[in-house]
């Protein structure tokens, strides 16, 4: 397969241009006509995939190779070395992406429907980015149990399975436990996509500063999917200290309204024994890290200790806005395209699973993880700046570089089966 941008009414944009309500739409053929005149919509109109046939089909005997009676024959091999389904299918170069539709971008719970343009634009970033195939499924179920099951029972069609806008907690439960039934990567990007470009850009803010990452002190606001997978992968990565704090404050032992995911975040993190708000814990600290929304106070902000990172990454208002940012932090990094040093998750998915489809791994590793950190990282090399510690989504090294090192990481922890 292949994803493609097609817009079957193109000439449809070529009209004024203009904001359209959510509401403006009736149903009627009028309504609905009349909002090919926004961009976005005559974008998306029809879709931004396809499915793109591989061989010809053009006489007789075409058809009988890429169908019966040929195809048979590859059907009797796979079905006599199961392995062999990896060369003579698309398995080993297609992911699927998968959600329920709960929690999408700022969008929250909109449902399946409404969910599809985001994935439709997930797979075609992943064939742009890192020359993976992807397939858009969106479930209409929200039950763990449901979701397990359904993905299994169509797992052995793809090589590999992406989840997407699925909400805490059972995010953490769904990837769990596929990945404990299934012998194909699952990787849920939320989390950990967020997490390998921000340790990217953390690495390159410490080496531009003169530091390394155990001695900085990182604070994170928001403890949803992105905030509890970003403070463990620091702390693998070996941060000095990391404390999270949602809406009630730092979250710490002395707490008793924690979840369970939460009582586990408590555990492993703030070494320092911080409690109380998220304005307290950030006197002194050396790292903001935002994936909440919300708004930091300009005091606050101050009050961090002298060279510090600021990384607000709310969309489309970052929780610190960058001018503010600039007169207290040595790098400042944001969520939009309009800034520089973007935390975007396109730097990371594409390659990681081009790197873990290339040699078969059965999952991806927290050593897989680190090692694409590490060469997003490296890209930067020489030119690194304080409005430079991340490369851009349009540089053609990014998914090579991060494809080799998964790969290599994946045969090196012995999850690579070629």
């Amino acid at each position: 397969m292949a994803a493609e941008i097609f817009n079957p009414r193109s000439d449809s944009s070529t009209g004024p241009e203009g904001d359209v309500e959510p509401s403006s739409s009736s149903g009627s053929a009028e309504s609905v006509d009349s909002l090919s005149f926004d961009p976005a919509f005559a974008l998306h109109r029809g879709g931004k995939m396809a499915v793109q046939a591989t061989v010809p089909v053009r006489d007789k005997d075409d058809l009988s190779l890429a169908y019966t009676p040929g195809v048979a024959k590859v059907c009797s091999a796979i079905a006599e070395q199961p392995e062999l389904v990896h060369d003579y299918t698309w398995k080993s170069s297609v992911v699927a992406v998968v959600t329920d539709g709960t929690a999408v971008l700022g969008l929250g719970d909109i449902g399946p429907e409404a969910s599809l343009p985001v994935m439709e634009g997930k797979a075609i970033l992943f064939k742009q980015f890192g020359g993976v195939d992807a397939v858009p499924i969106a479930l209409s179920c929200t039950d763990v149990d449901e979701i397990v099951e359904t993905v299994v029972r169509f797992a052995p069609s793809f090589g590999g399975v992406n989840l997407e806008d699925i909400s805490a907690p059972r995010c953490f439960e769904i990837e769990r436990r596929l990945q404990e039934r299934l012998d194909i990567p699952v990787f849920h990007d939320d989390q950990h996509g967020t997490a390998v470009v921000t340790l990217a850009a953390l690495r390159n803010a410490a080496r531009l500063t003169g530091r390394t990452l155990g001695d900085l002190r990182a604070v994170i606001s928001g403890a949803g999917a992105a905030g509890v997978a970003i403070a463990k992968f620091l702390l693998e990565a070996g941060i000095g200290d990391v404390a999270v704090a949602d809406r009630k404050g730092v979250v710490s032992t002395d707490r008793d309204d924690l979840t369970p995911v939460k009582r586990e975040l408590a555990e492993l993190t703030n070494k320092a024994g911080l409690s109380g708000s998220l304005e307290a814990a950030l006197a002194g600290a050396d790292v903001f890290i935002g994936v909440s929304g919300g708004t930091v106070p300009e005091p606050a902000v101050a009050s961090m200790a002298e060279g510090a990172f600021v990384f607000a990454m709310a969309n489309p208002n970052p929780e610190v806005h960058p001018d503010v940012a600039h007169k207290y932090a040595a790098v400042v990094a944001t969520g939009r395209s309009d800034y520089p040093n973007q935390i975007n998750n396109v730097l990371a998915f594409p390659g990681i699973f081009a790197g873990a489809l290339q040699v078969r791994a059965s999952r991806i590793t927290e050593g897989m993880k680190i090692a694409a950190a590490d060469a997003l990282a490296a890209v930067v090399g020489d030119d690194l700046a304080a409005d430079y510690v991340i490369p851009s989504p349009f540089d053609e090294r990014v998914a090579p570089a991060v494809t080799a090192a998964v790969a290599a990481a994946a045969r090196a922890e012995g999850v690579a089966r070629r």
